[in-house]
């Protein structure tokens, strides 16, 4: 089996940090190639410091981290520490990485990977689009140098998570979404439509915690932080997964089921702003490219993440110092 090549486009964010985990949990399938870091769970100040700190809980100091785009193309920054904790990741003890950020910023990473990658790389984004939208507008050659790009983002029947109609990573930079969406690269989008299913519920909280290693420990308690804000949101005895759904596509895509529709992003009004409009029955003309998740196996998919967490070395983690 050839590993897929990928880069990773994330805002760490208690959620892309298990999505970090579950990439480096699979080394036979998934080969990461470098992390790129966007605004918006937490600032980019942070985002790439927590790139860097998964990078090190997880053993992979080896990995490039750059950090990139500090605000969205148009709107406003919008943030989301009242879910994450002021740190992005609150749940887990911080401590300064000993690992680098690479001083190359991540657009130009992108750039210069892409054109110079002797075979296309995947991207997997699970932030707000704005680092890739930049890429593929300063160099729109990079377009048949992706192979694909697997995205958390958007929401069809479940309406929105940030506004009553707006995914956050969308509403966050729905300009680069844009973009990104109408670039003729083939996306796999997996939206709020499949991650409310994936309910992190008390007894899968204690499922995990049970496992016992620090990766374990540390996805535990990074969980049990964030999702107390979704729990007395939805009411519901779980909150959802989102950002590791990505990953989980790529190593068993046979989880989800999707079907190729024609997506638009709004741009334009106040009330609706990065509103997805997923043409799901083939209504329109438009060009059907984007595959949508729209069912999962739920199980399935827990089943997958916790025999990946199980994988990770039992012995104790050493913290570094304290930022």
């Amino acid at each position: 089996m050839t590993a897929t090549r990928v880069i990773i486009d994330c805002d760490p964010g208690q959620d892309d940090a298990i999505n970090l985990f579950l990439a480096f949990a699979s080394p036979e399938e998934i080969e990461v190639l470098g992390i790129t870091t966007v605004a918006g769970n937490a600032p980019v100040a942070l985002t790439q410091r927590n790139a860097r700190l998964i990078c090190e809980l997880a053993g992979r100091g080896d990995v490039l981290v750059h950090a990139g785009c500090t605000a969205p193309l148009s709107v406003a920054p919008l943030t989301a520490e009242h879910v994450h904790g002021a740190t992005g990741i609150d749940g887990l003890d911080i401590w300064e990485p000993a690992m680098l950020l690479q001083p190359v910023h991540a657009v130009d990473y992108l750039v210069d990977t892409l054109l110079g990658a002797d075979q296309a790389p995947t991207l997997v984004a699970t932030g707000p689009l704005t680092n890739i939208a930049m890429a593929l507008t300063r160099e729109p050659g990079i377009v048949p140098r992706i192979e694909r790009i697997v995205l958390m983002g958007g929401a069809m029947r479940e309406g929105g998570n940030i506004t009553p109609s707006a995914e956050f990573n969308m509403r966050a930079d729905p300009h680069a979404a844009d973009i990104v969406l109408r670039s003729g690269v083939p996306i796999v989008m997996l939206g709020l439509d499949v991650t409310h299913e994936l309910l992190v519920t008390r007894a899968r909280l204690a499922r995990m915690k049970a496992i016992g290693n620090p990766v374990a420990t540390a996805a535990h308690d990074m969980l049990a932080f964030s999702e107390r804000y979704d729990l007395a949101k939805y009411g519901k005895d779980g909150a959802p997964l989102h950002d590791p759904c990505t990953m989980a596509w790529l190593l068993r895509p046979d989880l989800f089921c999707t079907r190729p529709c024609s997506v638009a992003v709004e741009t334009g009004s106040p009330l609706t702003l990065g509103h997805t409009a997923v043409d799901f029955w083939g209504i329109t003309q438009g060009r059907r490219s984007i595959q949508w998740a729209y069912d999962v196996d739920v199980e399935g998919f827990f089943d997958l993440l916790f025999e990946r967490l199980a994988r990770f070395p039992a012995a104790r983690f050493s913290r570094r110092r304290s930022a």
